[in-house]
């Protein structure tokens, strides 16, 4: 099942609701992000991409950084209002797109450095919990009601889409008529 993305504006909002919460990012099954961790940037990447059916796609994302200082050691996250200043910041020179789809980079010791995806934002005690899915590959010909590999006619079912043949008729008419009166060229 492919859940929606979230896109910039409800993420921004969401932390609009709890700017007094200590806000937790959570990447796998009881695995943390370490509560010493600072935004280190905020990206907006806008991607421009052709599918294997031949299909032109656009879409922005907004990339928030995540770096865990090496031997750092906290009992508590930022509050969601210290990330907040931070969206300032860069919003005071980069007009963030309200539709692009978050995304959430981090990595550790433990853990490759990979971009996720927010799955859900919830509230548990003191703390806006955005629990992170990893972004996983695609075949965009499937989402659009494709299919991948071959069809049972062994054709590929990514490859662009054959134009129809058109059969062209000569209109001309016999060269004697084309310039008399009534003779339909002029």
């Amino acid at each position: 099942m492919n859940k929606e993305a979230i896109n910039w504006r409800v993420f921004k909002d969401t932390l609009l609701k709890h700017p007094d919460l200590d806000l937790q990012f959570q990447y796998g099954a009881s695995k943390w992000v370490n509560a010493s961790y600072h935004i280190t940037e905020i990206k907006q990447a806008p991607i421009t991409s052709v599918d294997c059916g031949g299909v032109k796609n656009e879409w922005t994302e907004i990339i928030v950084q995540l770096w865990v200082p090496e031997g750092q050691q906290q009992l508590r996250s930022m509050k969601v209002r210290k990330a907040l200043s931070i969206v300032e910041i860069v919003e005071k020179m980069l007009p963030l797109n309200p539709y692009g789809t978050v995304k959430i980079e981090f990595g550790n010791s433990e853990f490759d450095t990979r971009q996720m995806f927010p799955n859900e934002i919830t509230v548990g005690g003191e703390n806006l919990i955005v629990d992170l899915r990893p972004d996983a590959v695609q075949c965009k010909a499937i989402s659009r009601g494709g299919s991948c590999g071959t069809n049972d006619k062994g054709e590929q079912c990514c490859a662009p889409a054959e134009k129809p043949k058109i059969e062209l008729k000569n209109l001309a008419v016999a060269a004697e008529a084309c310039c008399a009166p009534g003779g339909g060229c002029c």
